[in-house]
């Protein structure tokens, strides 16, 4: 089933667009993902995608209304984020406010939400523990628990790795990975890790200095743009 549809999609700033005429699908269980220069347009559509940026052309379709509008999103790791004062649990709950609506208090099922994001991705013992105390992989974890409980089908994540060691970026690549093939979880990822995009993604959008195109991974690694070709 496609979840996303992109329509000859433009996004710029002050009138002036920096990327033009994207048009893709993401199916259910897919693995997408977004590479290319910087400044090219990434992040800019990953805020398209989240509804914090208006198109300025073409449009992003959602097969689920509800859906478009509550994304779970892995942003960036930063220093201001690390010393939030709360504890890991309070910070996963924190996914939930979304779908609160009038109400002021997580229902119990949310908790239940909370607690089996908080297995899902193993930093259960970590619940009561302050987030600021936290390893750079333990904060990435605990931060894709509160994306999954925003919505548990698809999670779009920017350089979920930046940051981390070799160790804790192998573990959050094959944690992805996991929730991608095994529970069936969307995931549109960007991403300078050439290597991982072709090791995990079955689809690929390039944006860049040439002209941006959607592909399979295959065709990717055959096309001009594949880093390996520039530098032969």
């Amino acid at each position: 089933m496609v979840q996303i549809k992109c329509n000859d999609v433009s996004l710029g700033y002050d009138g002036k667009n920096i990327v033009e005429h994207l048009d893709f699908e993401i199916e259910s269980g897919d693995f997408l993902c977004i590479v290319g220069d910087n400044g090219s347009g990434k992040t800019t559509l990953m805020k398209a995608l989240l509804g914090l940026k208006k198109v300025s052309s073409g449009s992003i379709d959602f097969a689920d209304r509800a859906t478009g509008r509550r994304l779970g999103y892995l942003p960036q790791q930063s220093e201001e984020r690390s010393e939030f004062p709360a504890t890991v649990e309070e910070v996963v709950l924190s996914g939930l406010v979304g779908s609160l609506g009038a109400k002021c208090f997580f229902s119990r099922s949310g908790r239940k939400t909370a607690r089996e994001n908080l297995y899902r991705l193993g930093i259960s013992d970590l619940a009561k523990k302050p987030f600021s105390k936290l390893s750079g992989g333990q904060r990435q974890r605990a931060l894709l628990a509160r994306a999954l409980c925003a919505v548990e089908d698809m999670i779009l994540l920017d350089e979920p790795v930046s940051g981390l060691d070799p160790a804790a970026t192998e573990d959050m690549y094959e944690l992805i990975c996991e929730l991608n093939k095994n529970h069936g979880v969307t995931v549109i990822m960007i991403t300078h890790d050439i290597d991982a995009a072709v090791r995990y993604a079955n689809k690929v959008l390039y944006i860049g200095k040439e002209p941006s195109f959607f592909t399979s991974v295959d065709e990717y690694v055959a096309s001009p743009v594949f880093p390996a070709r520039k530098e032969a």
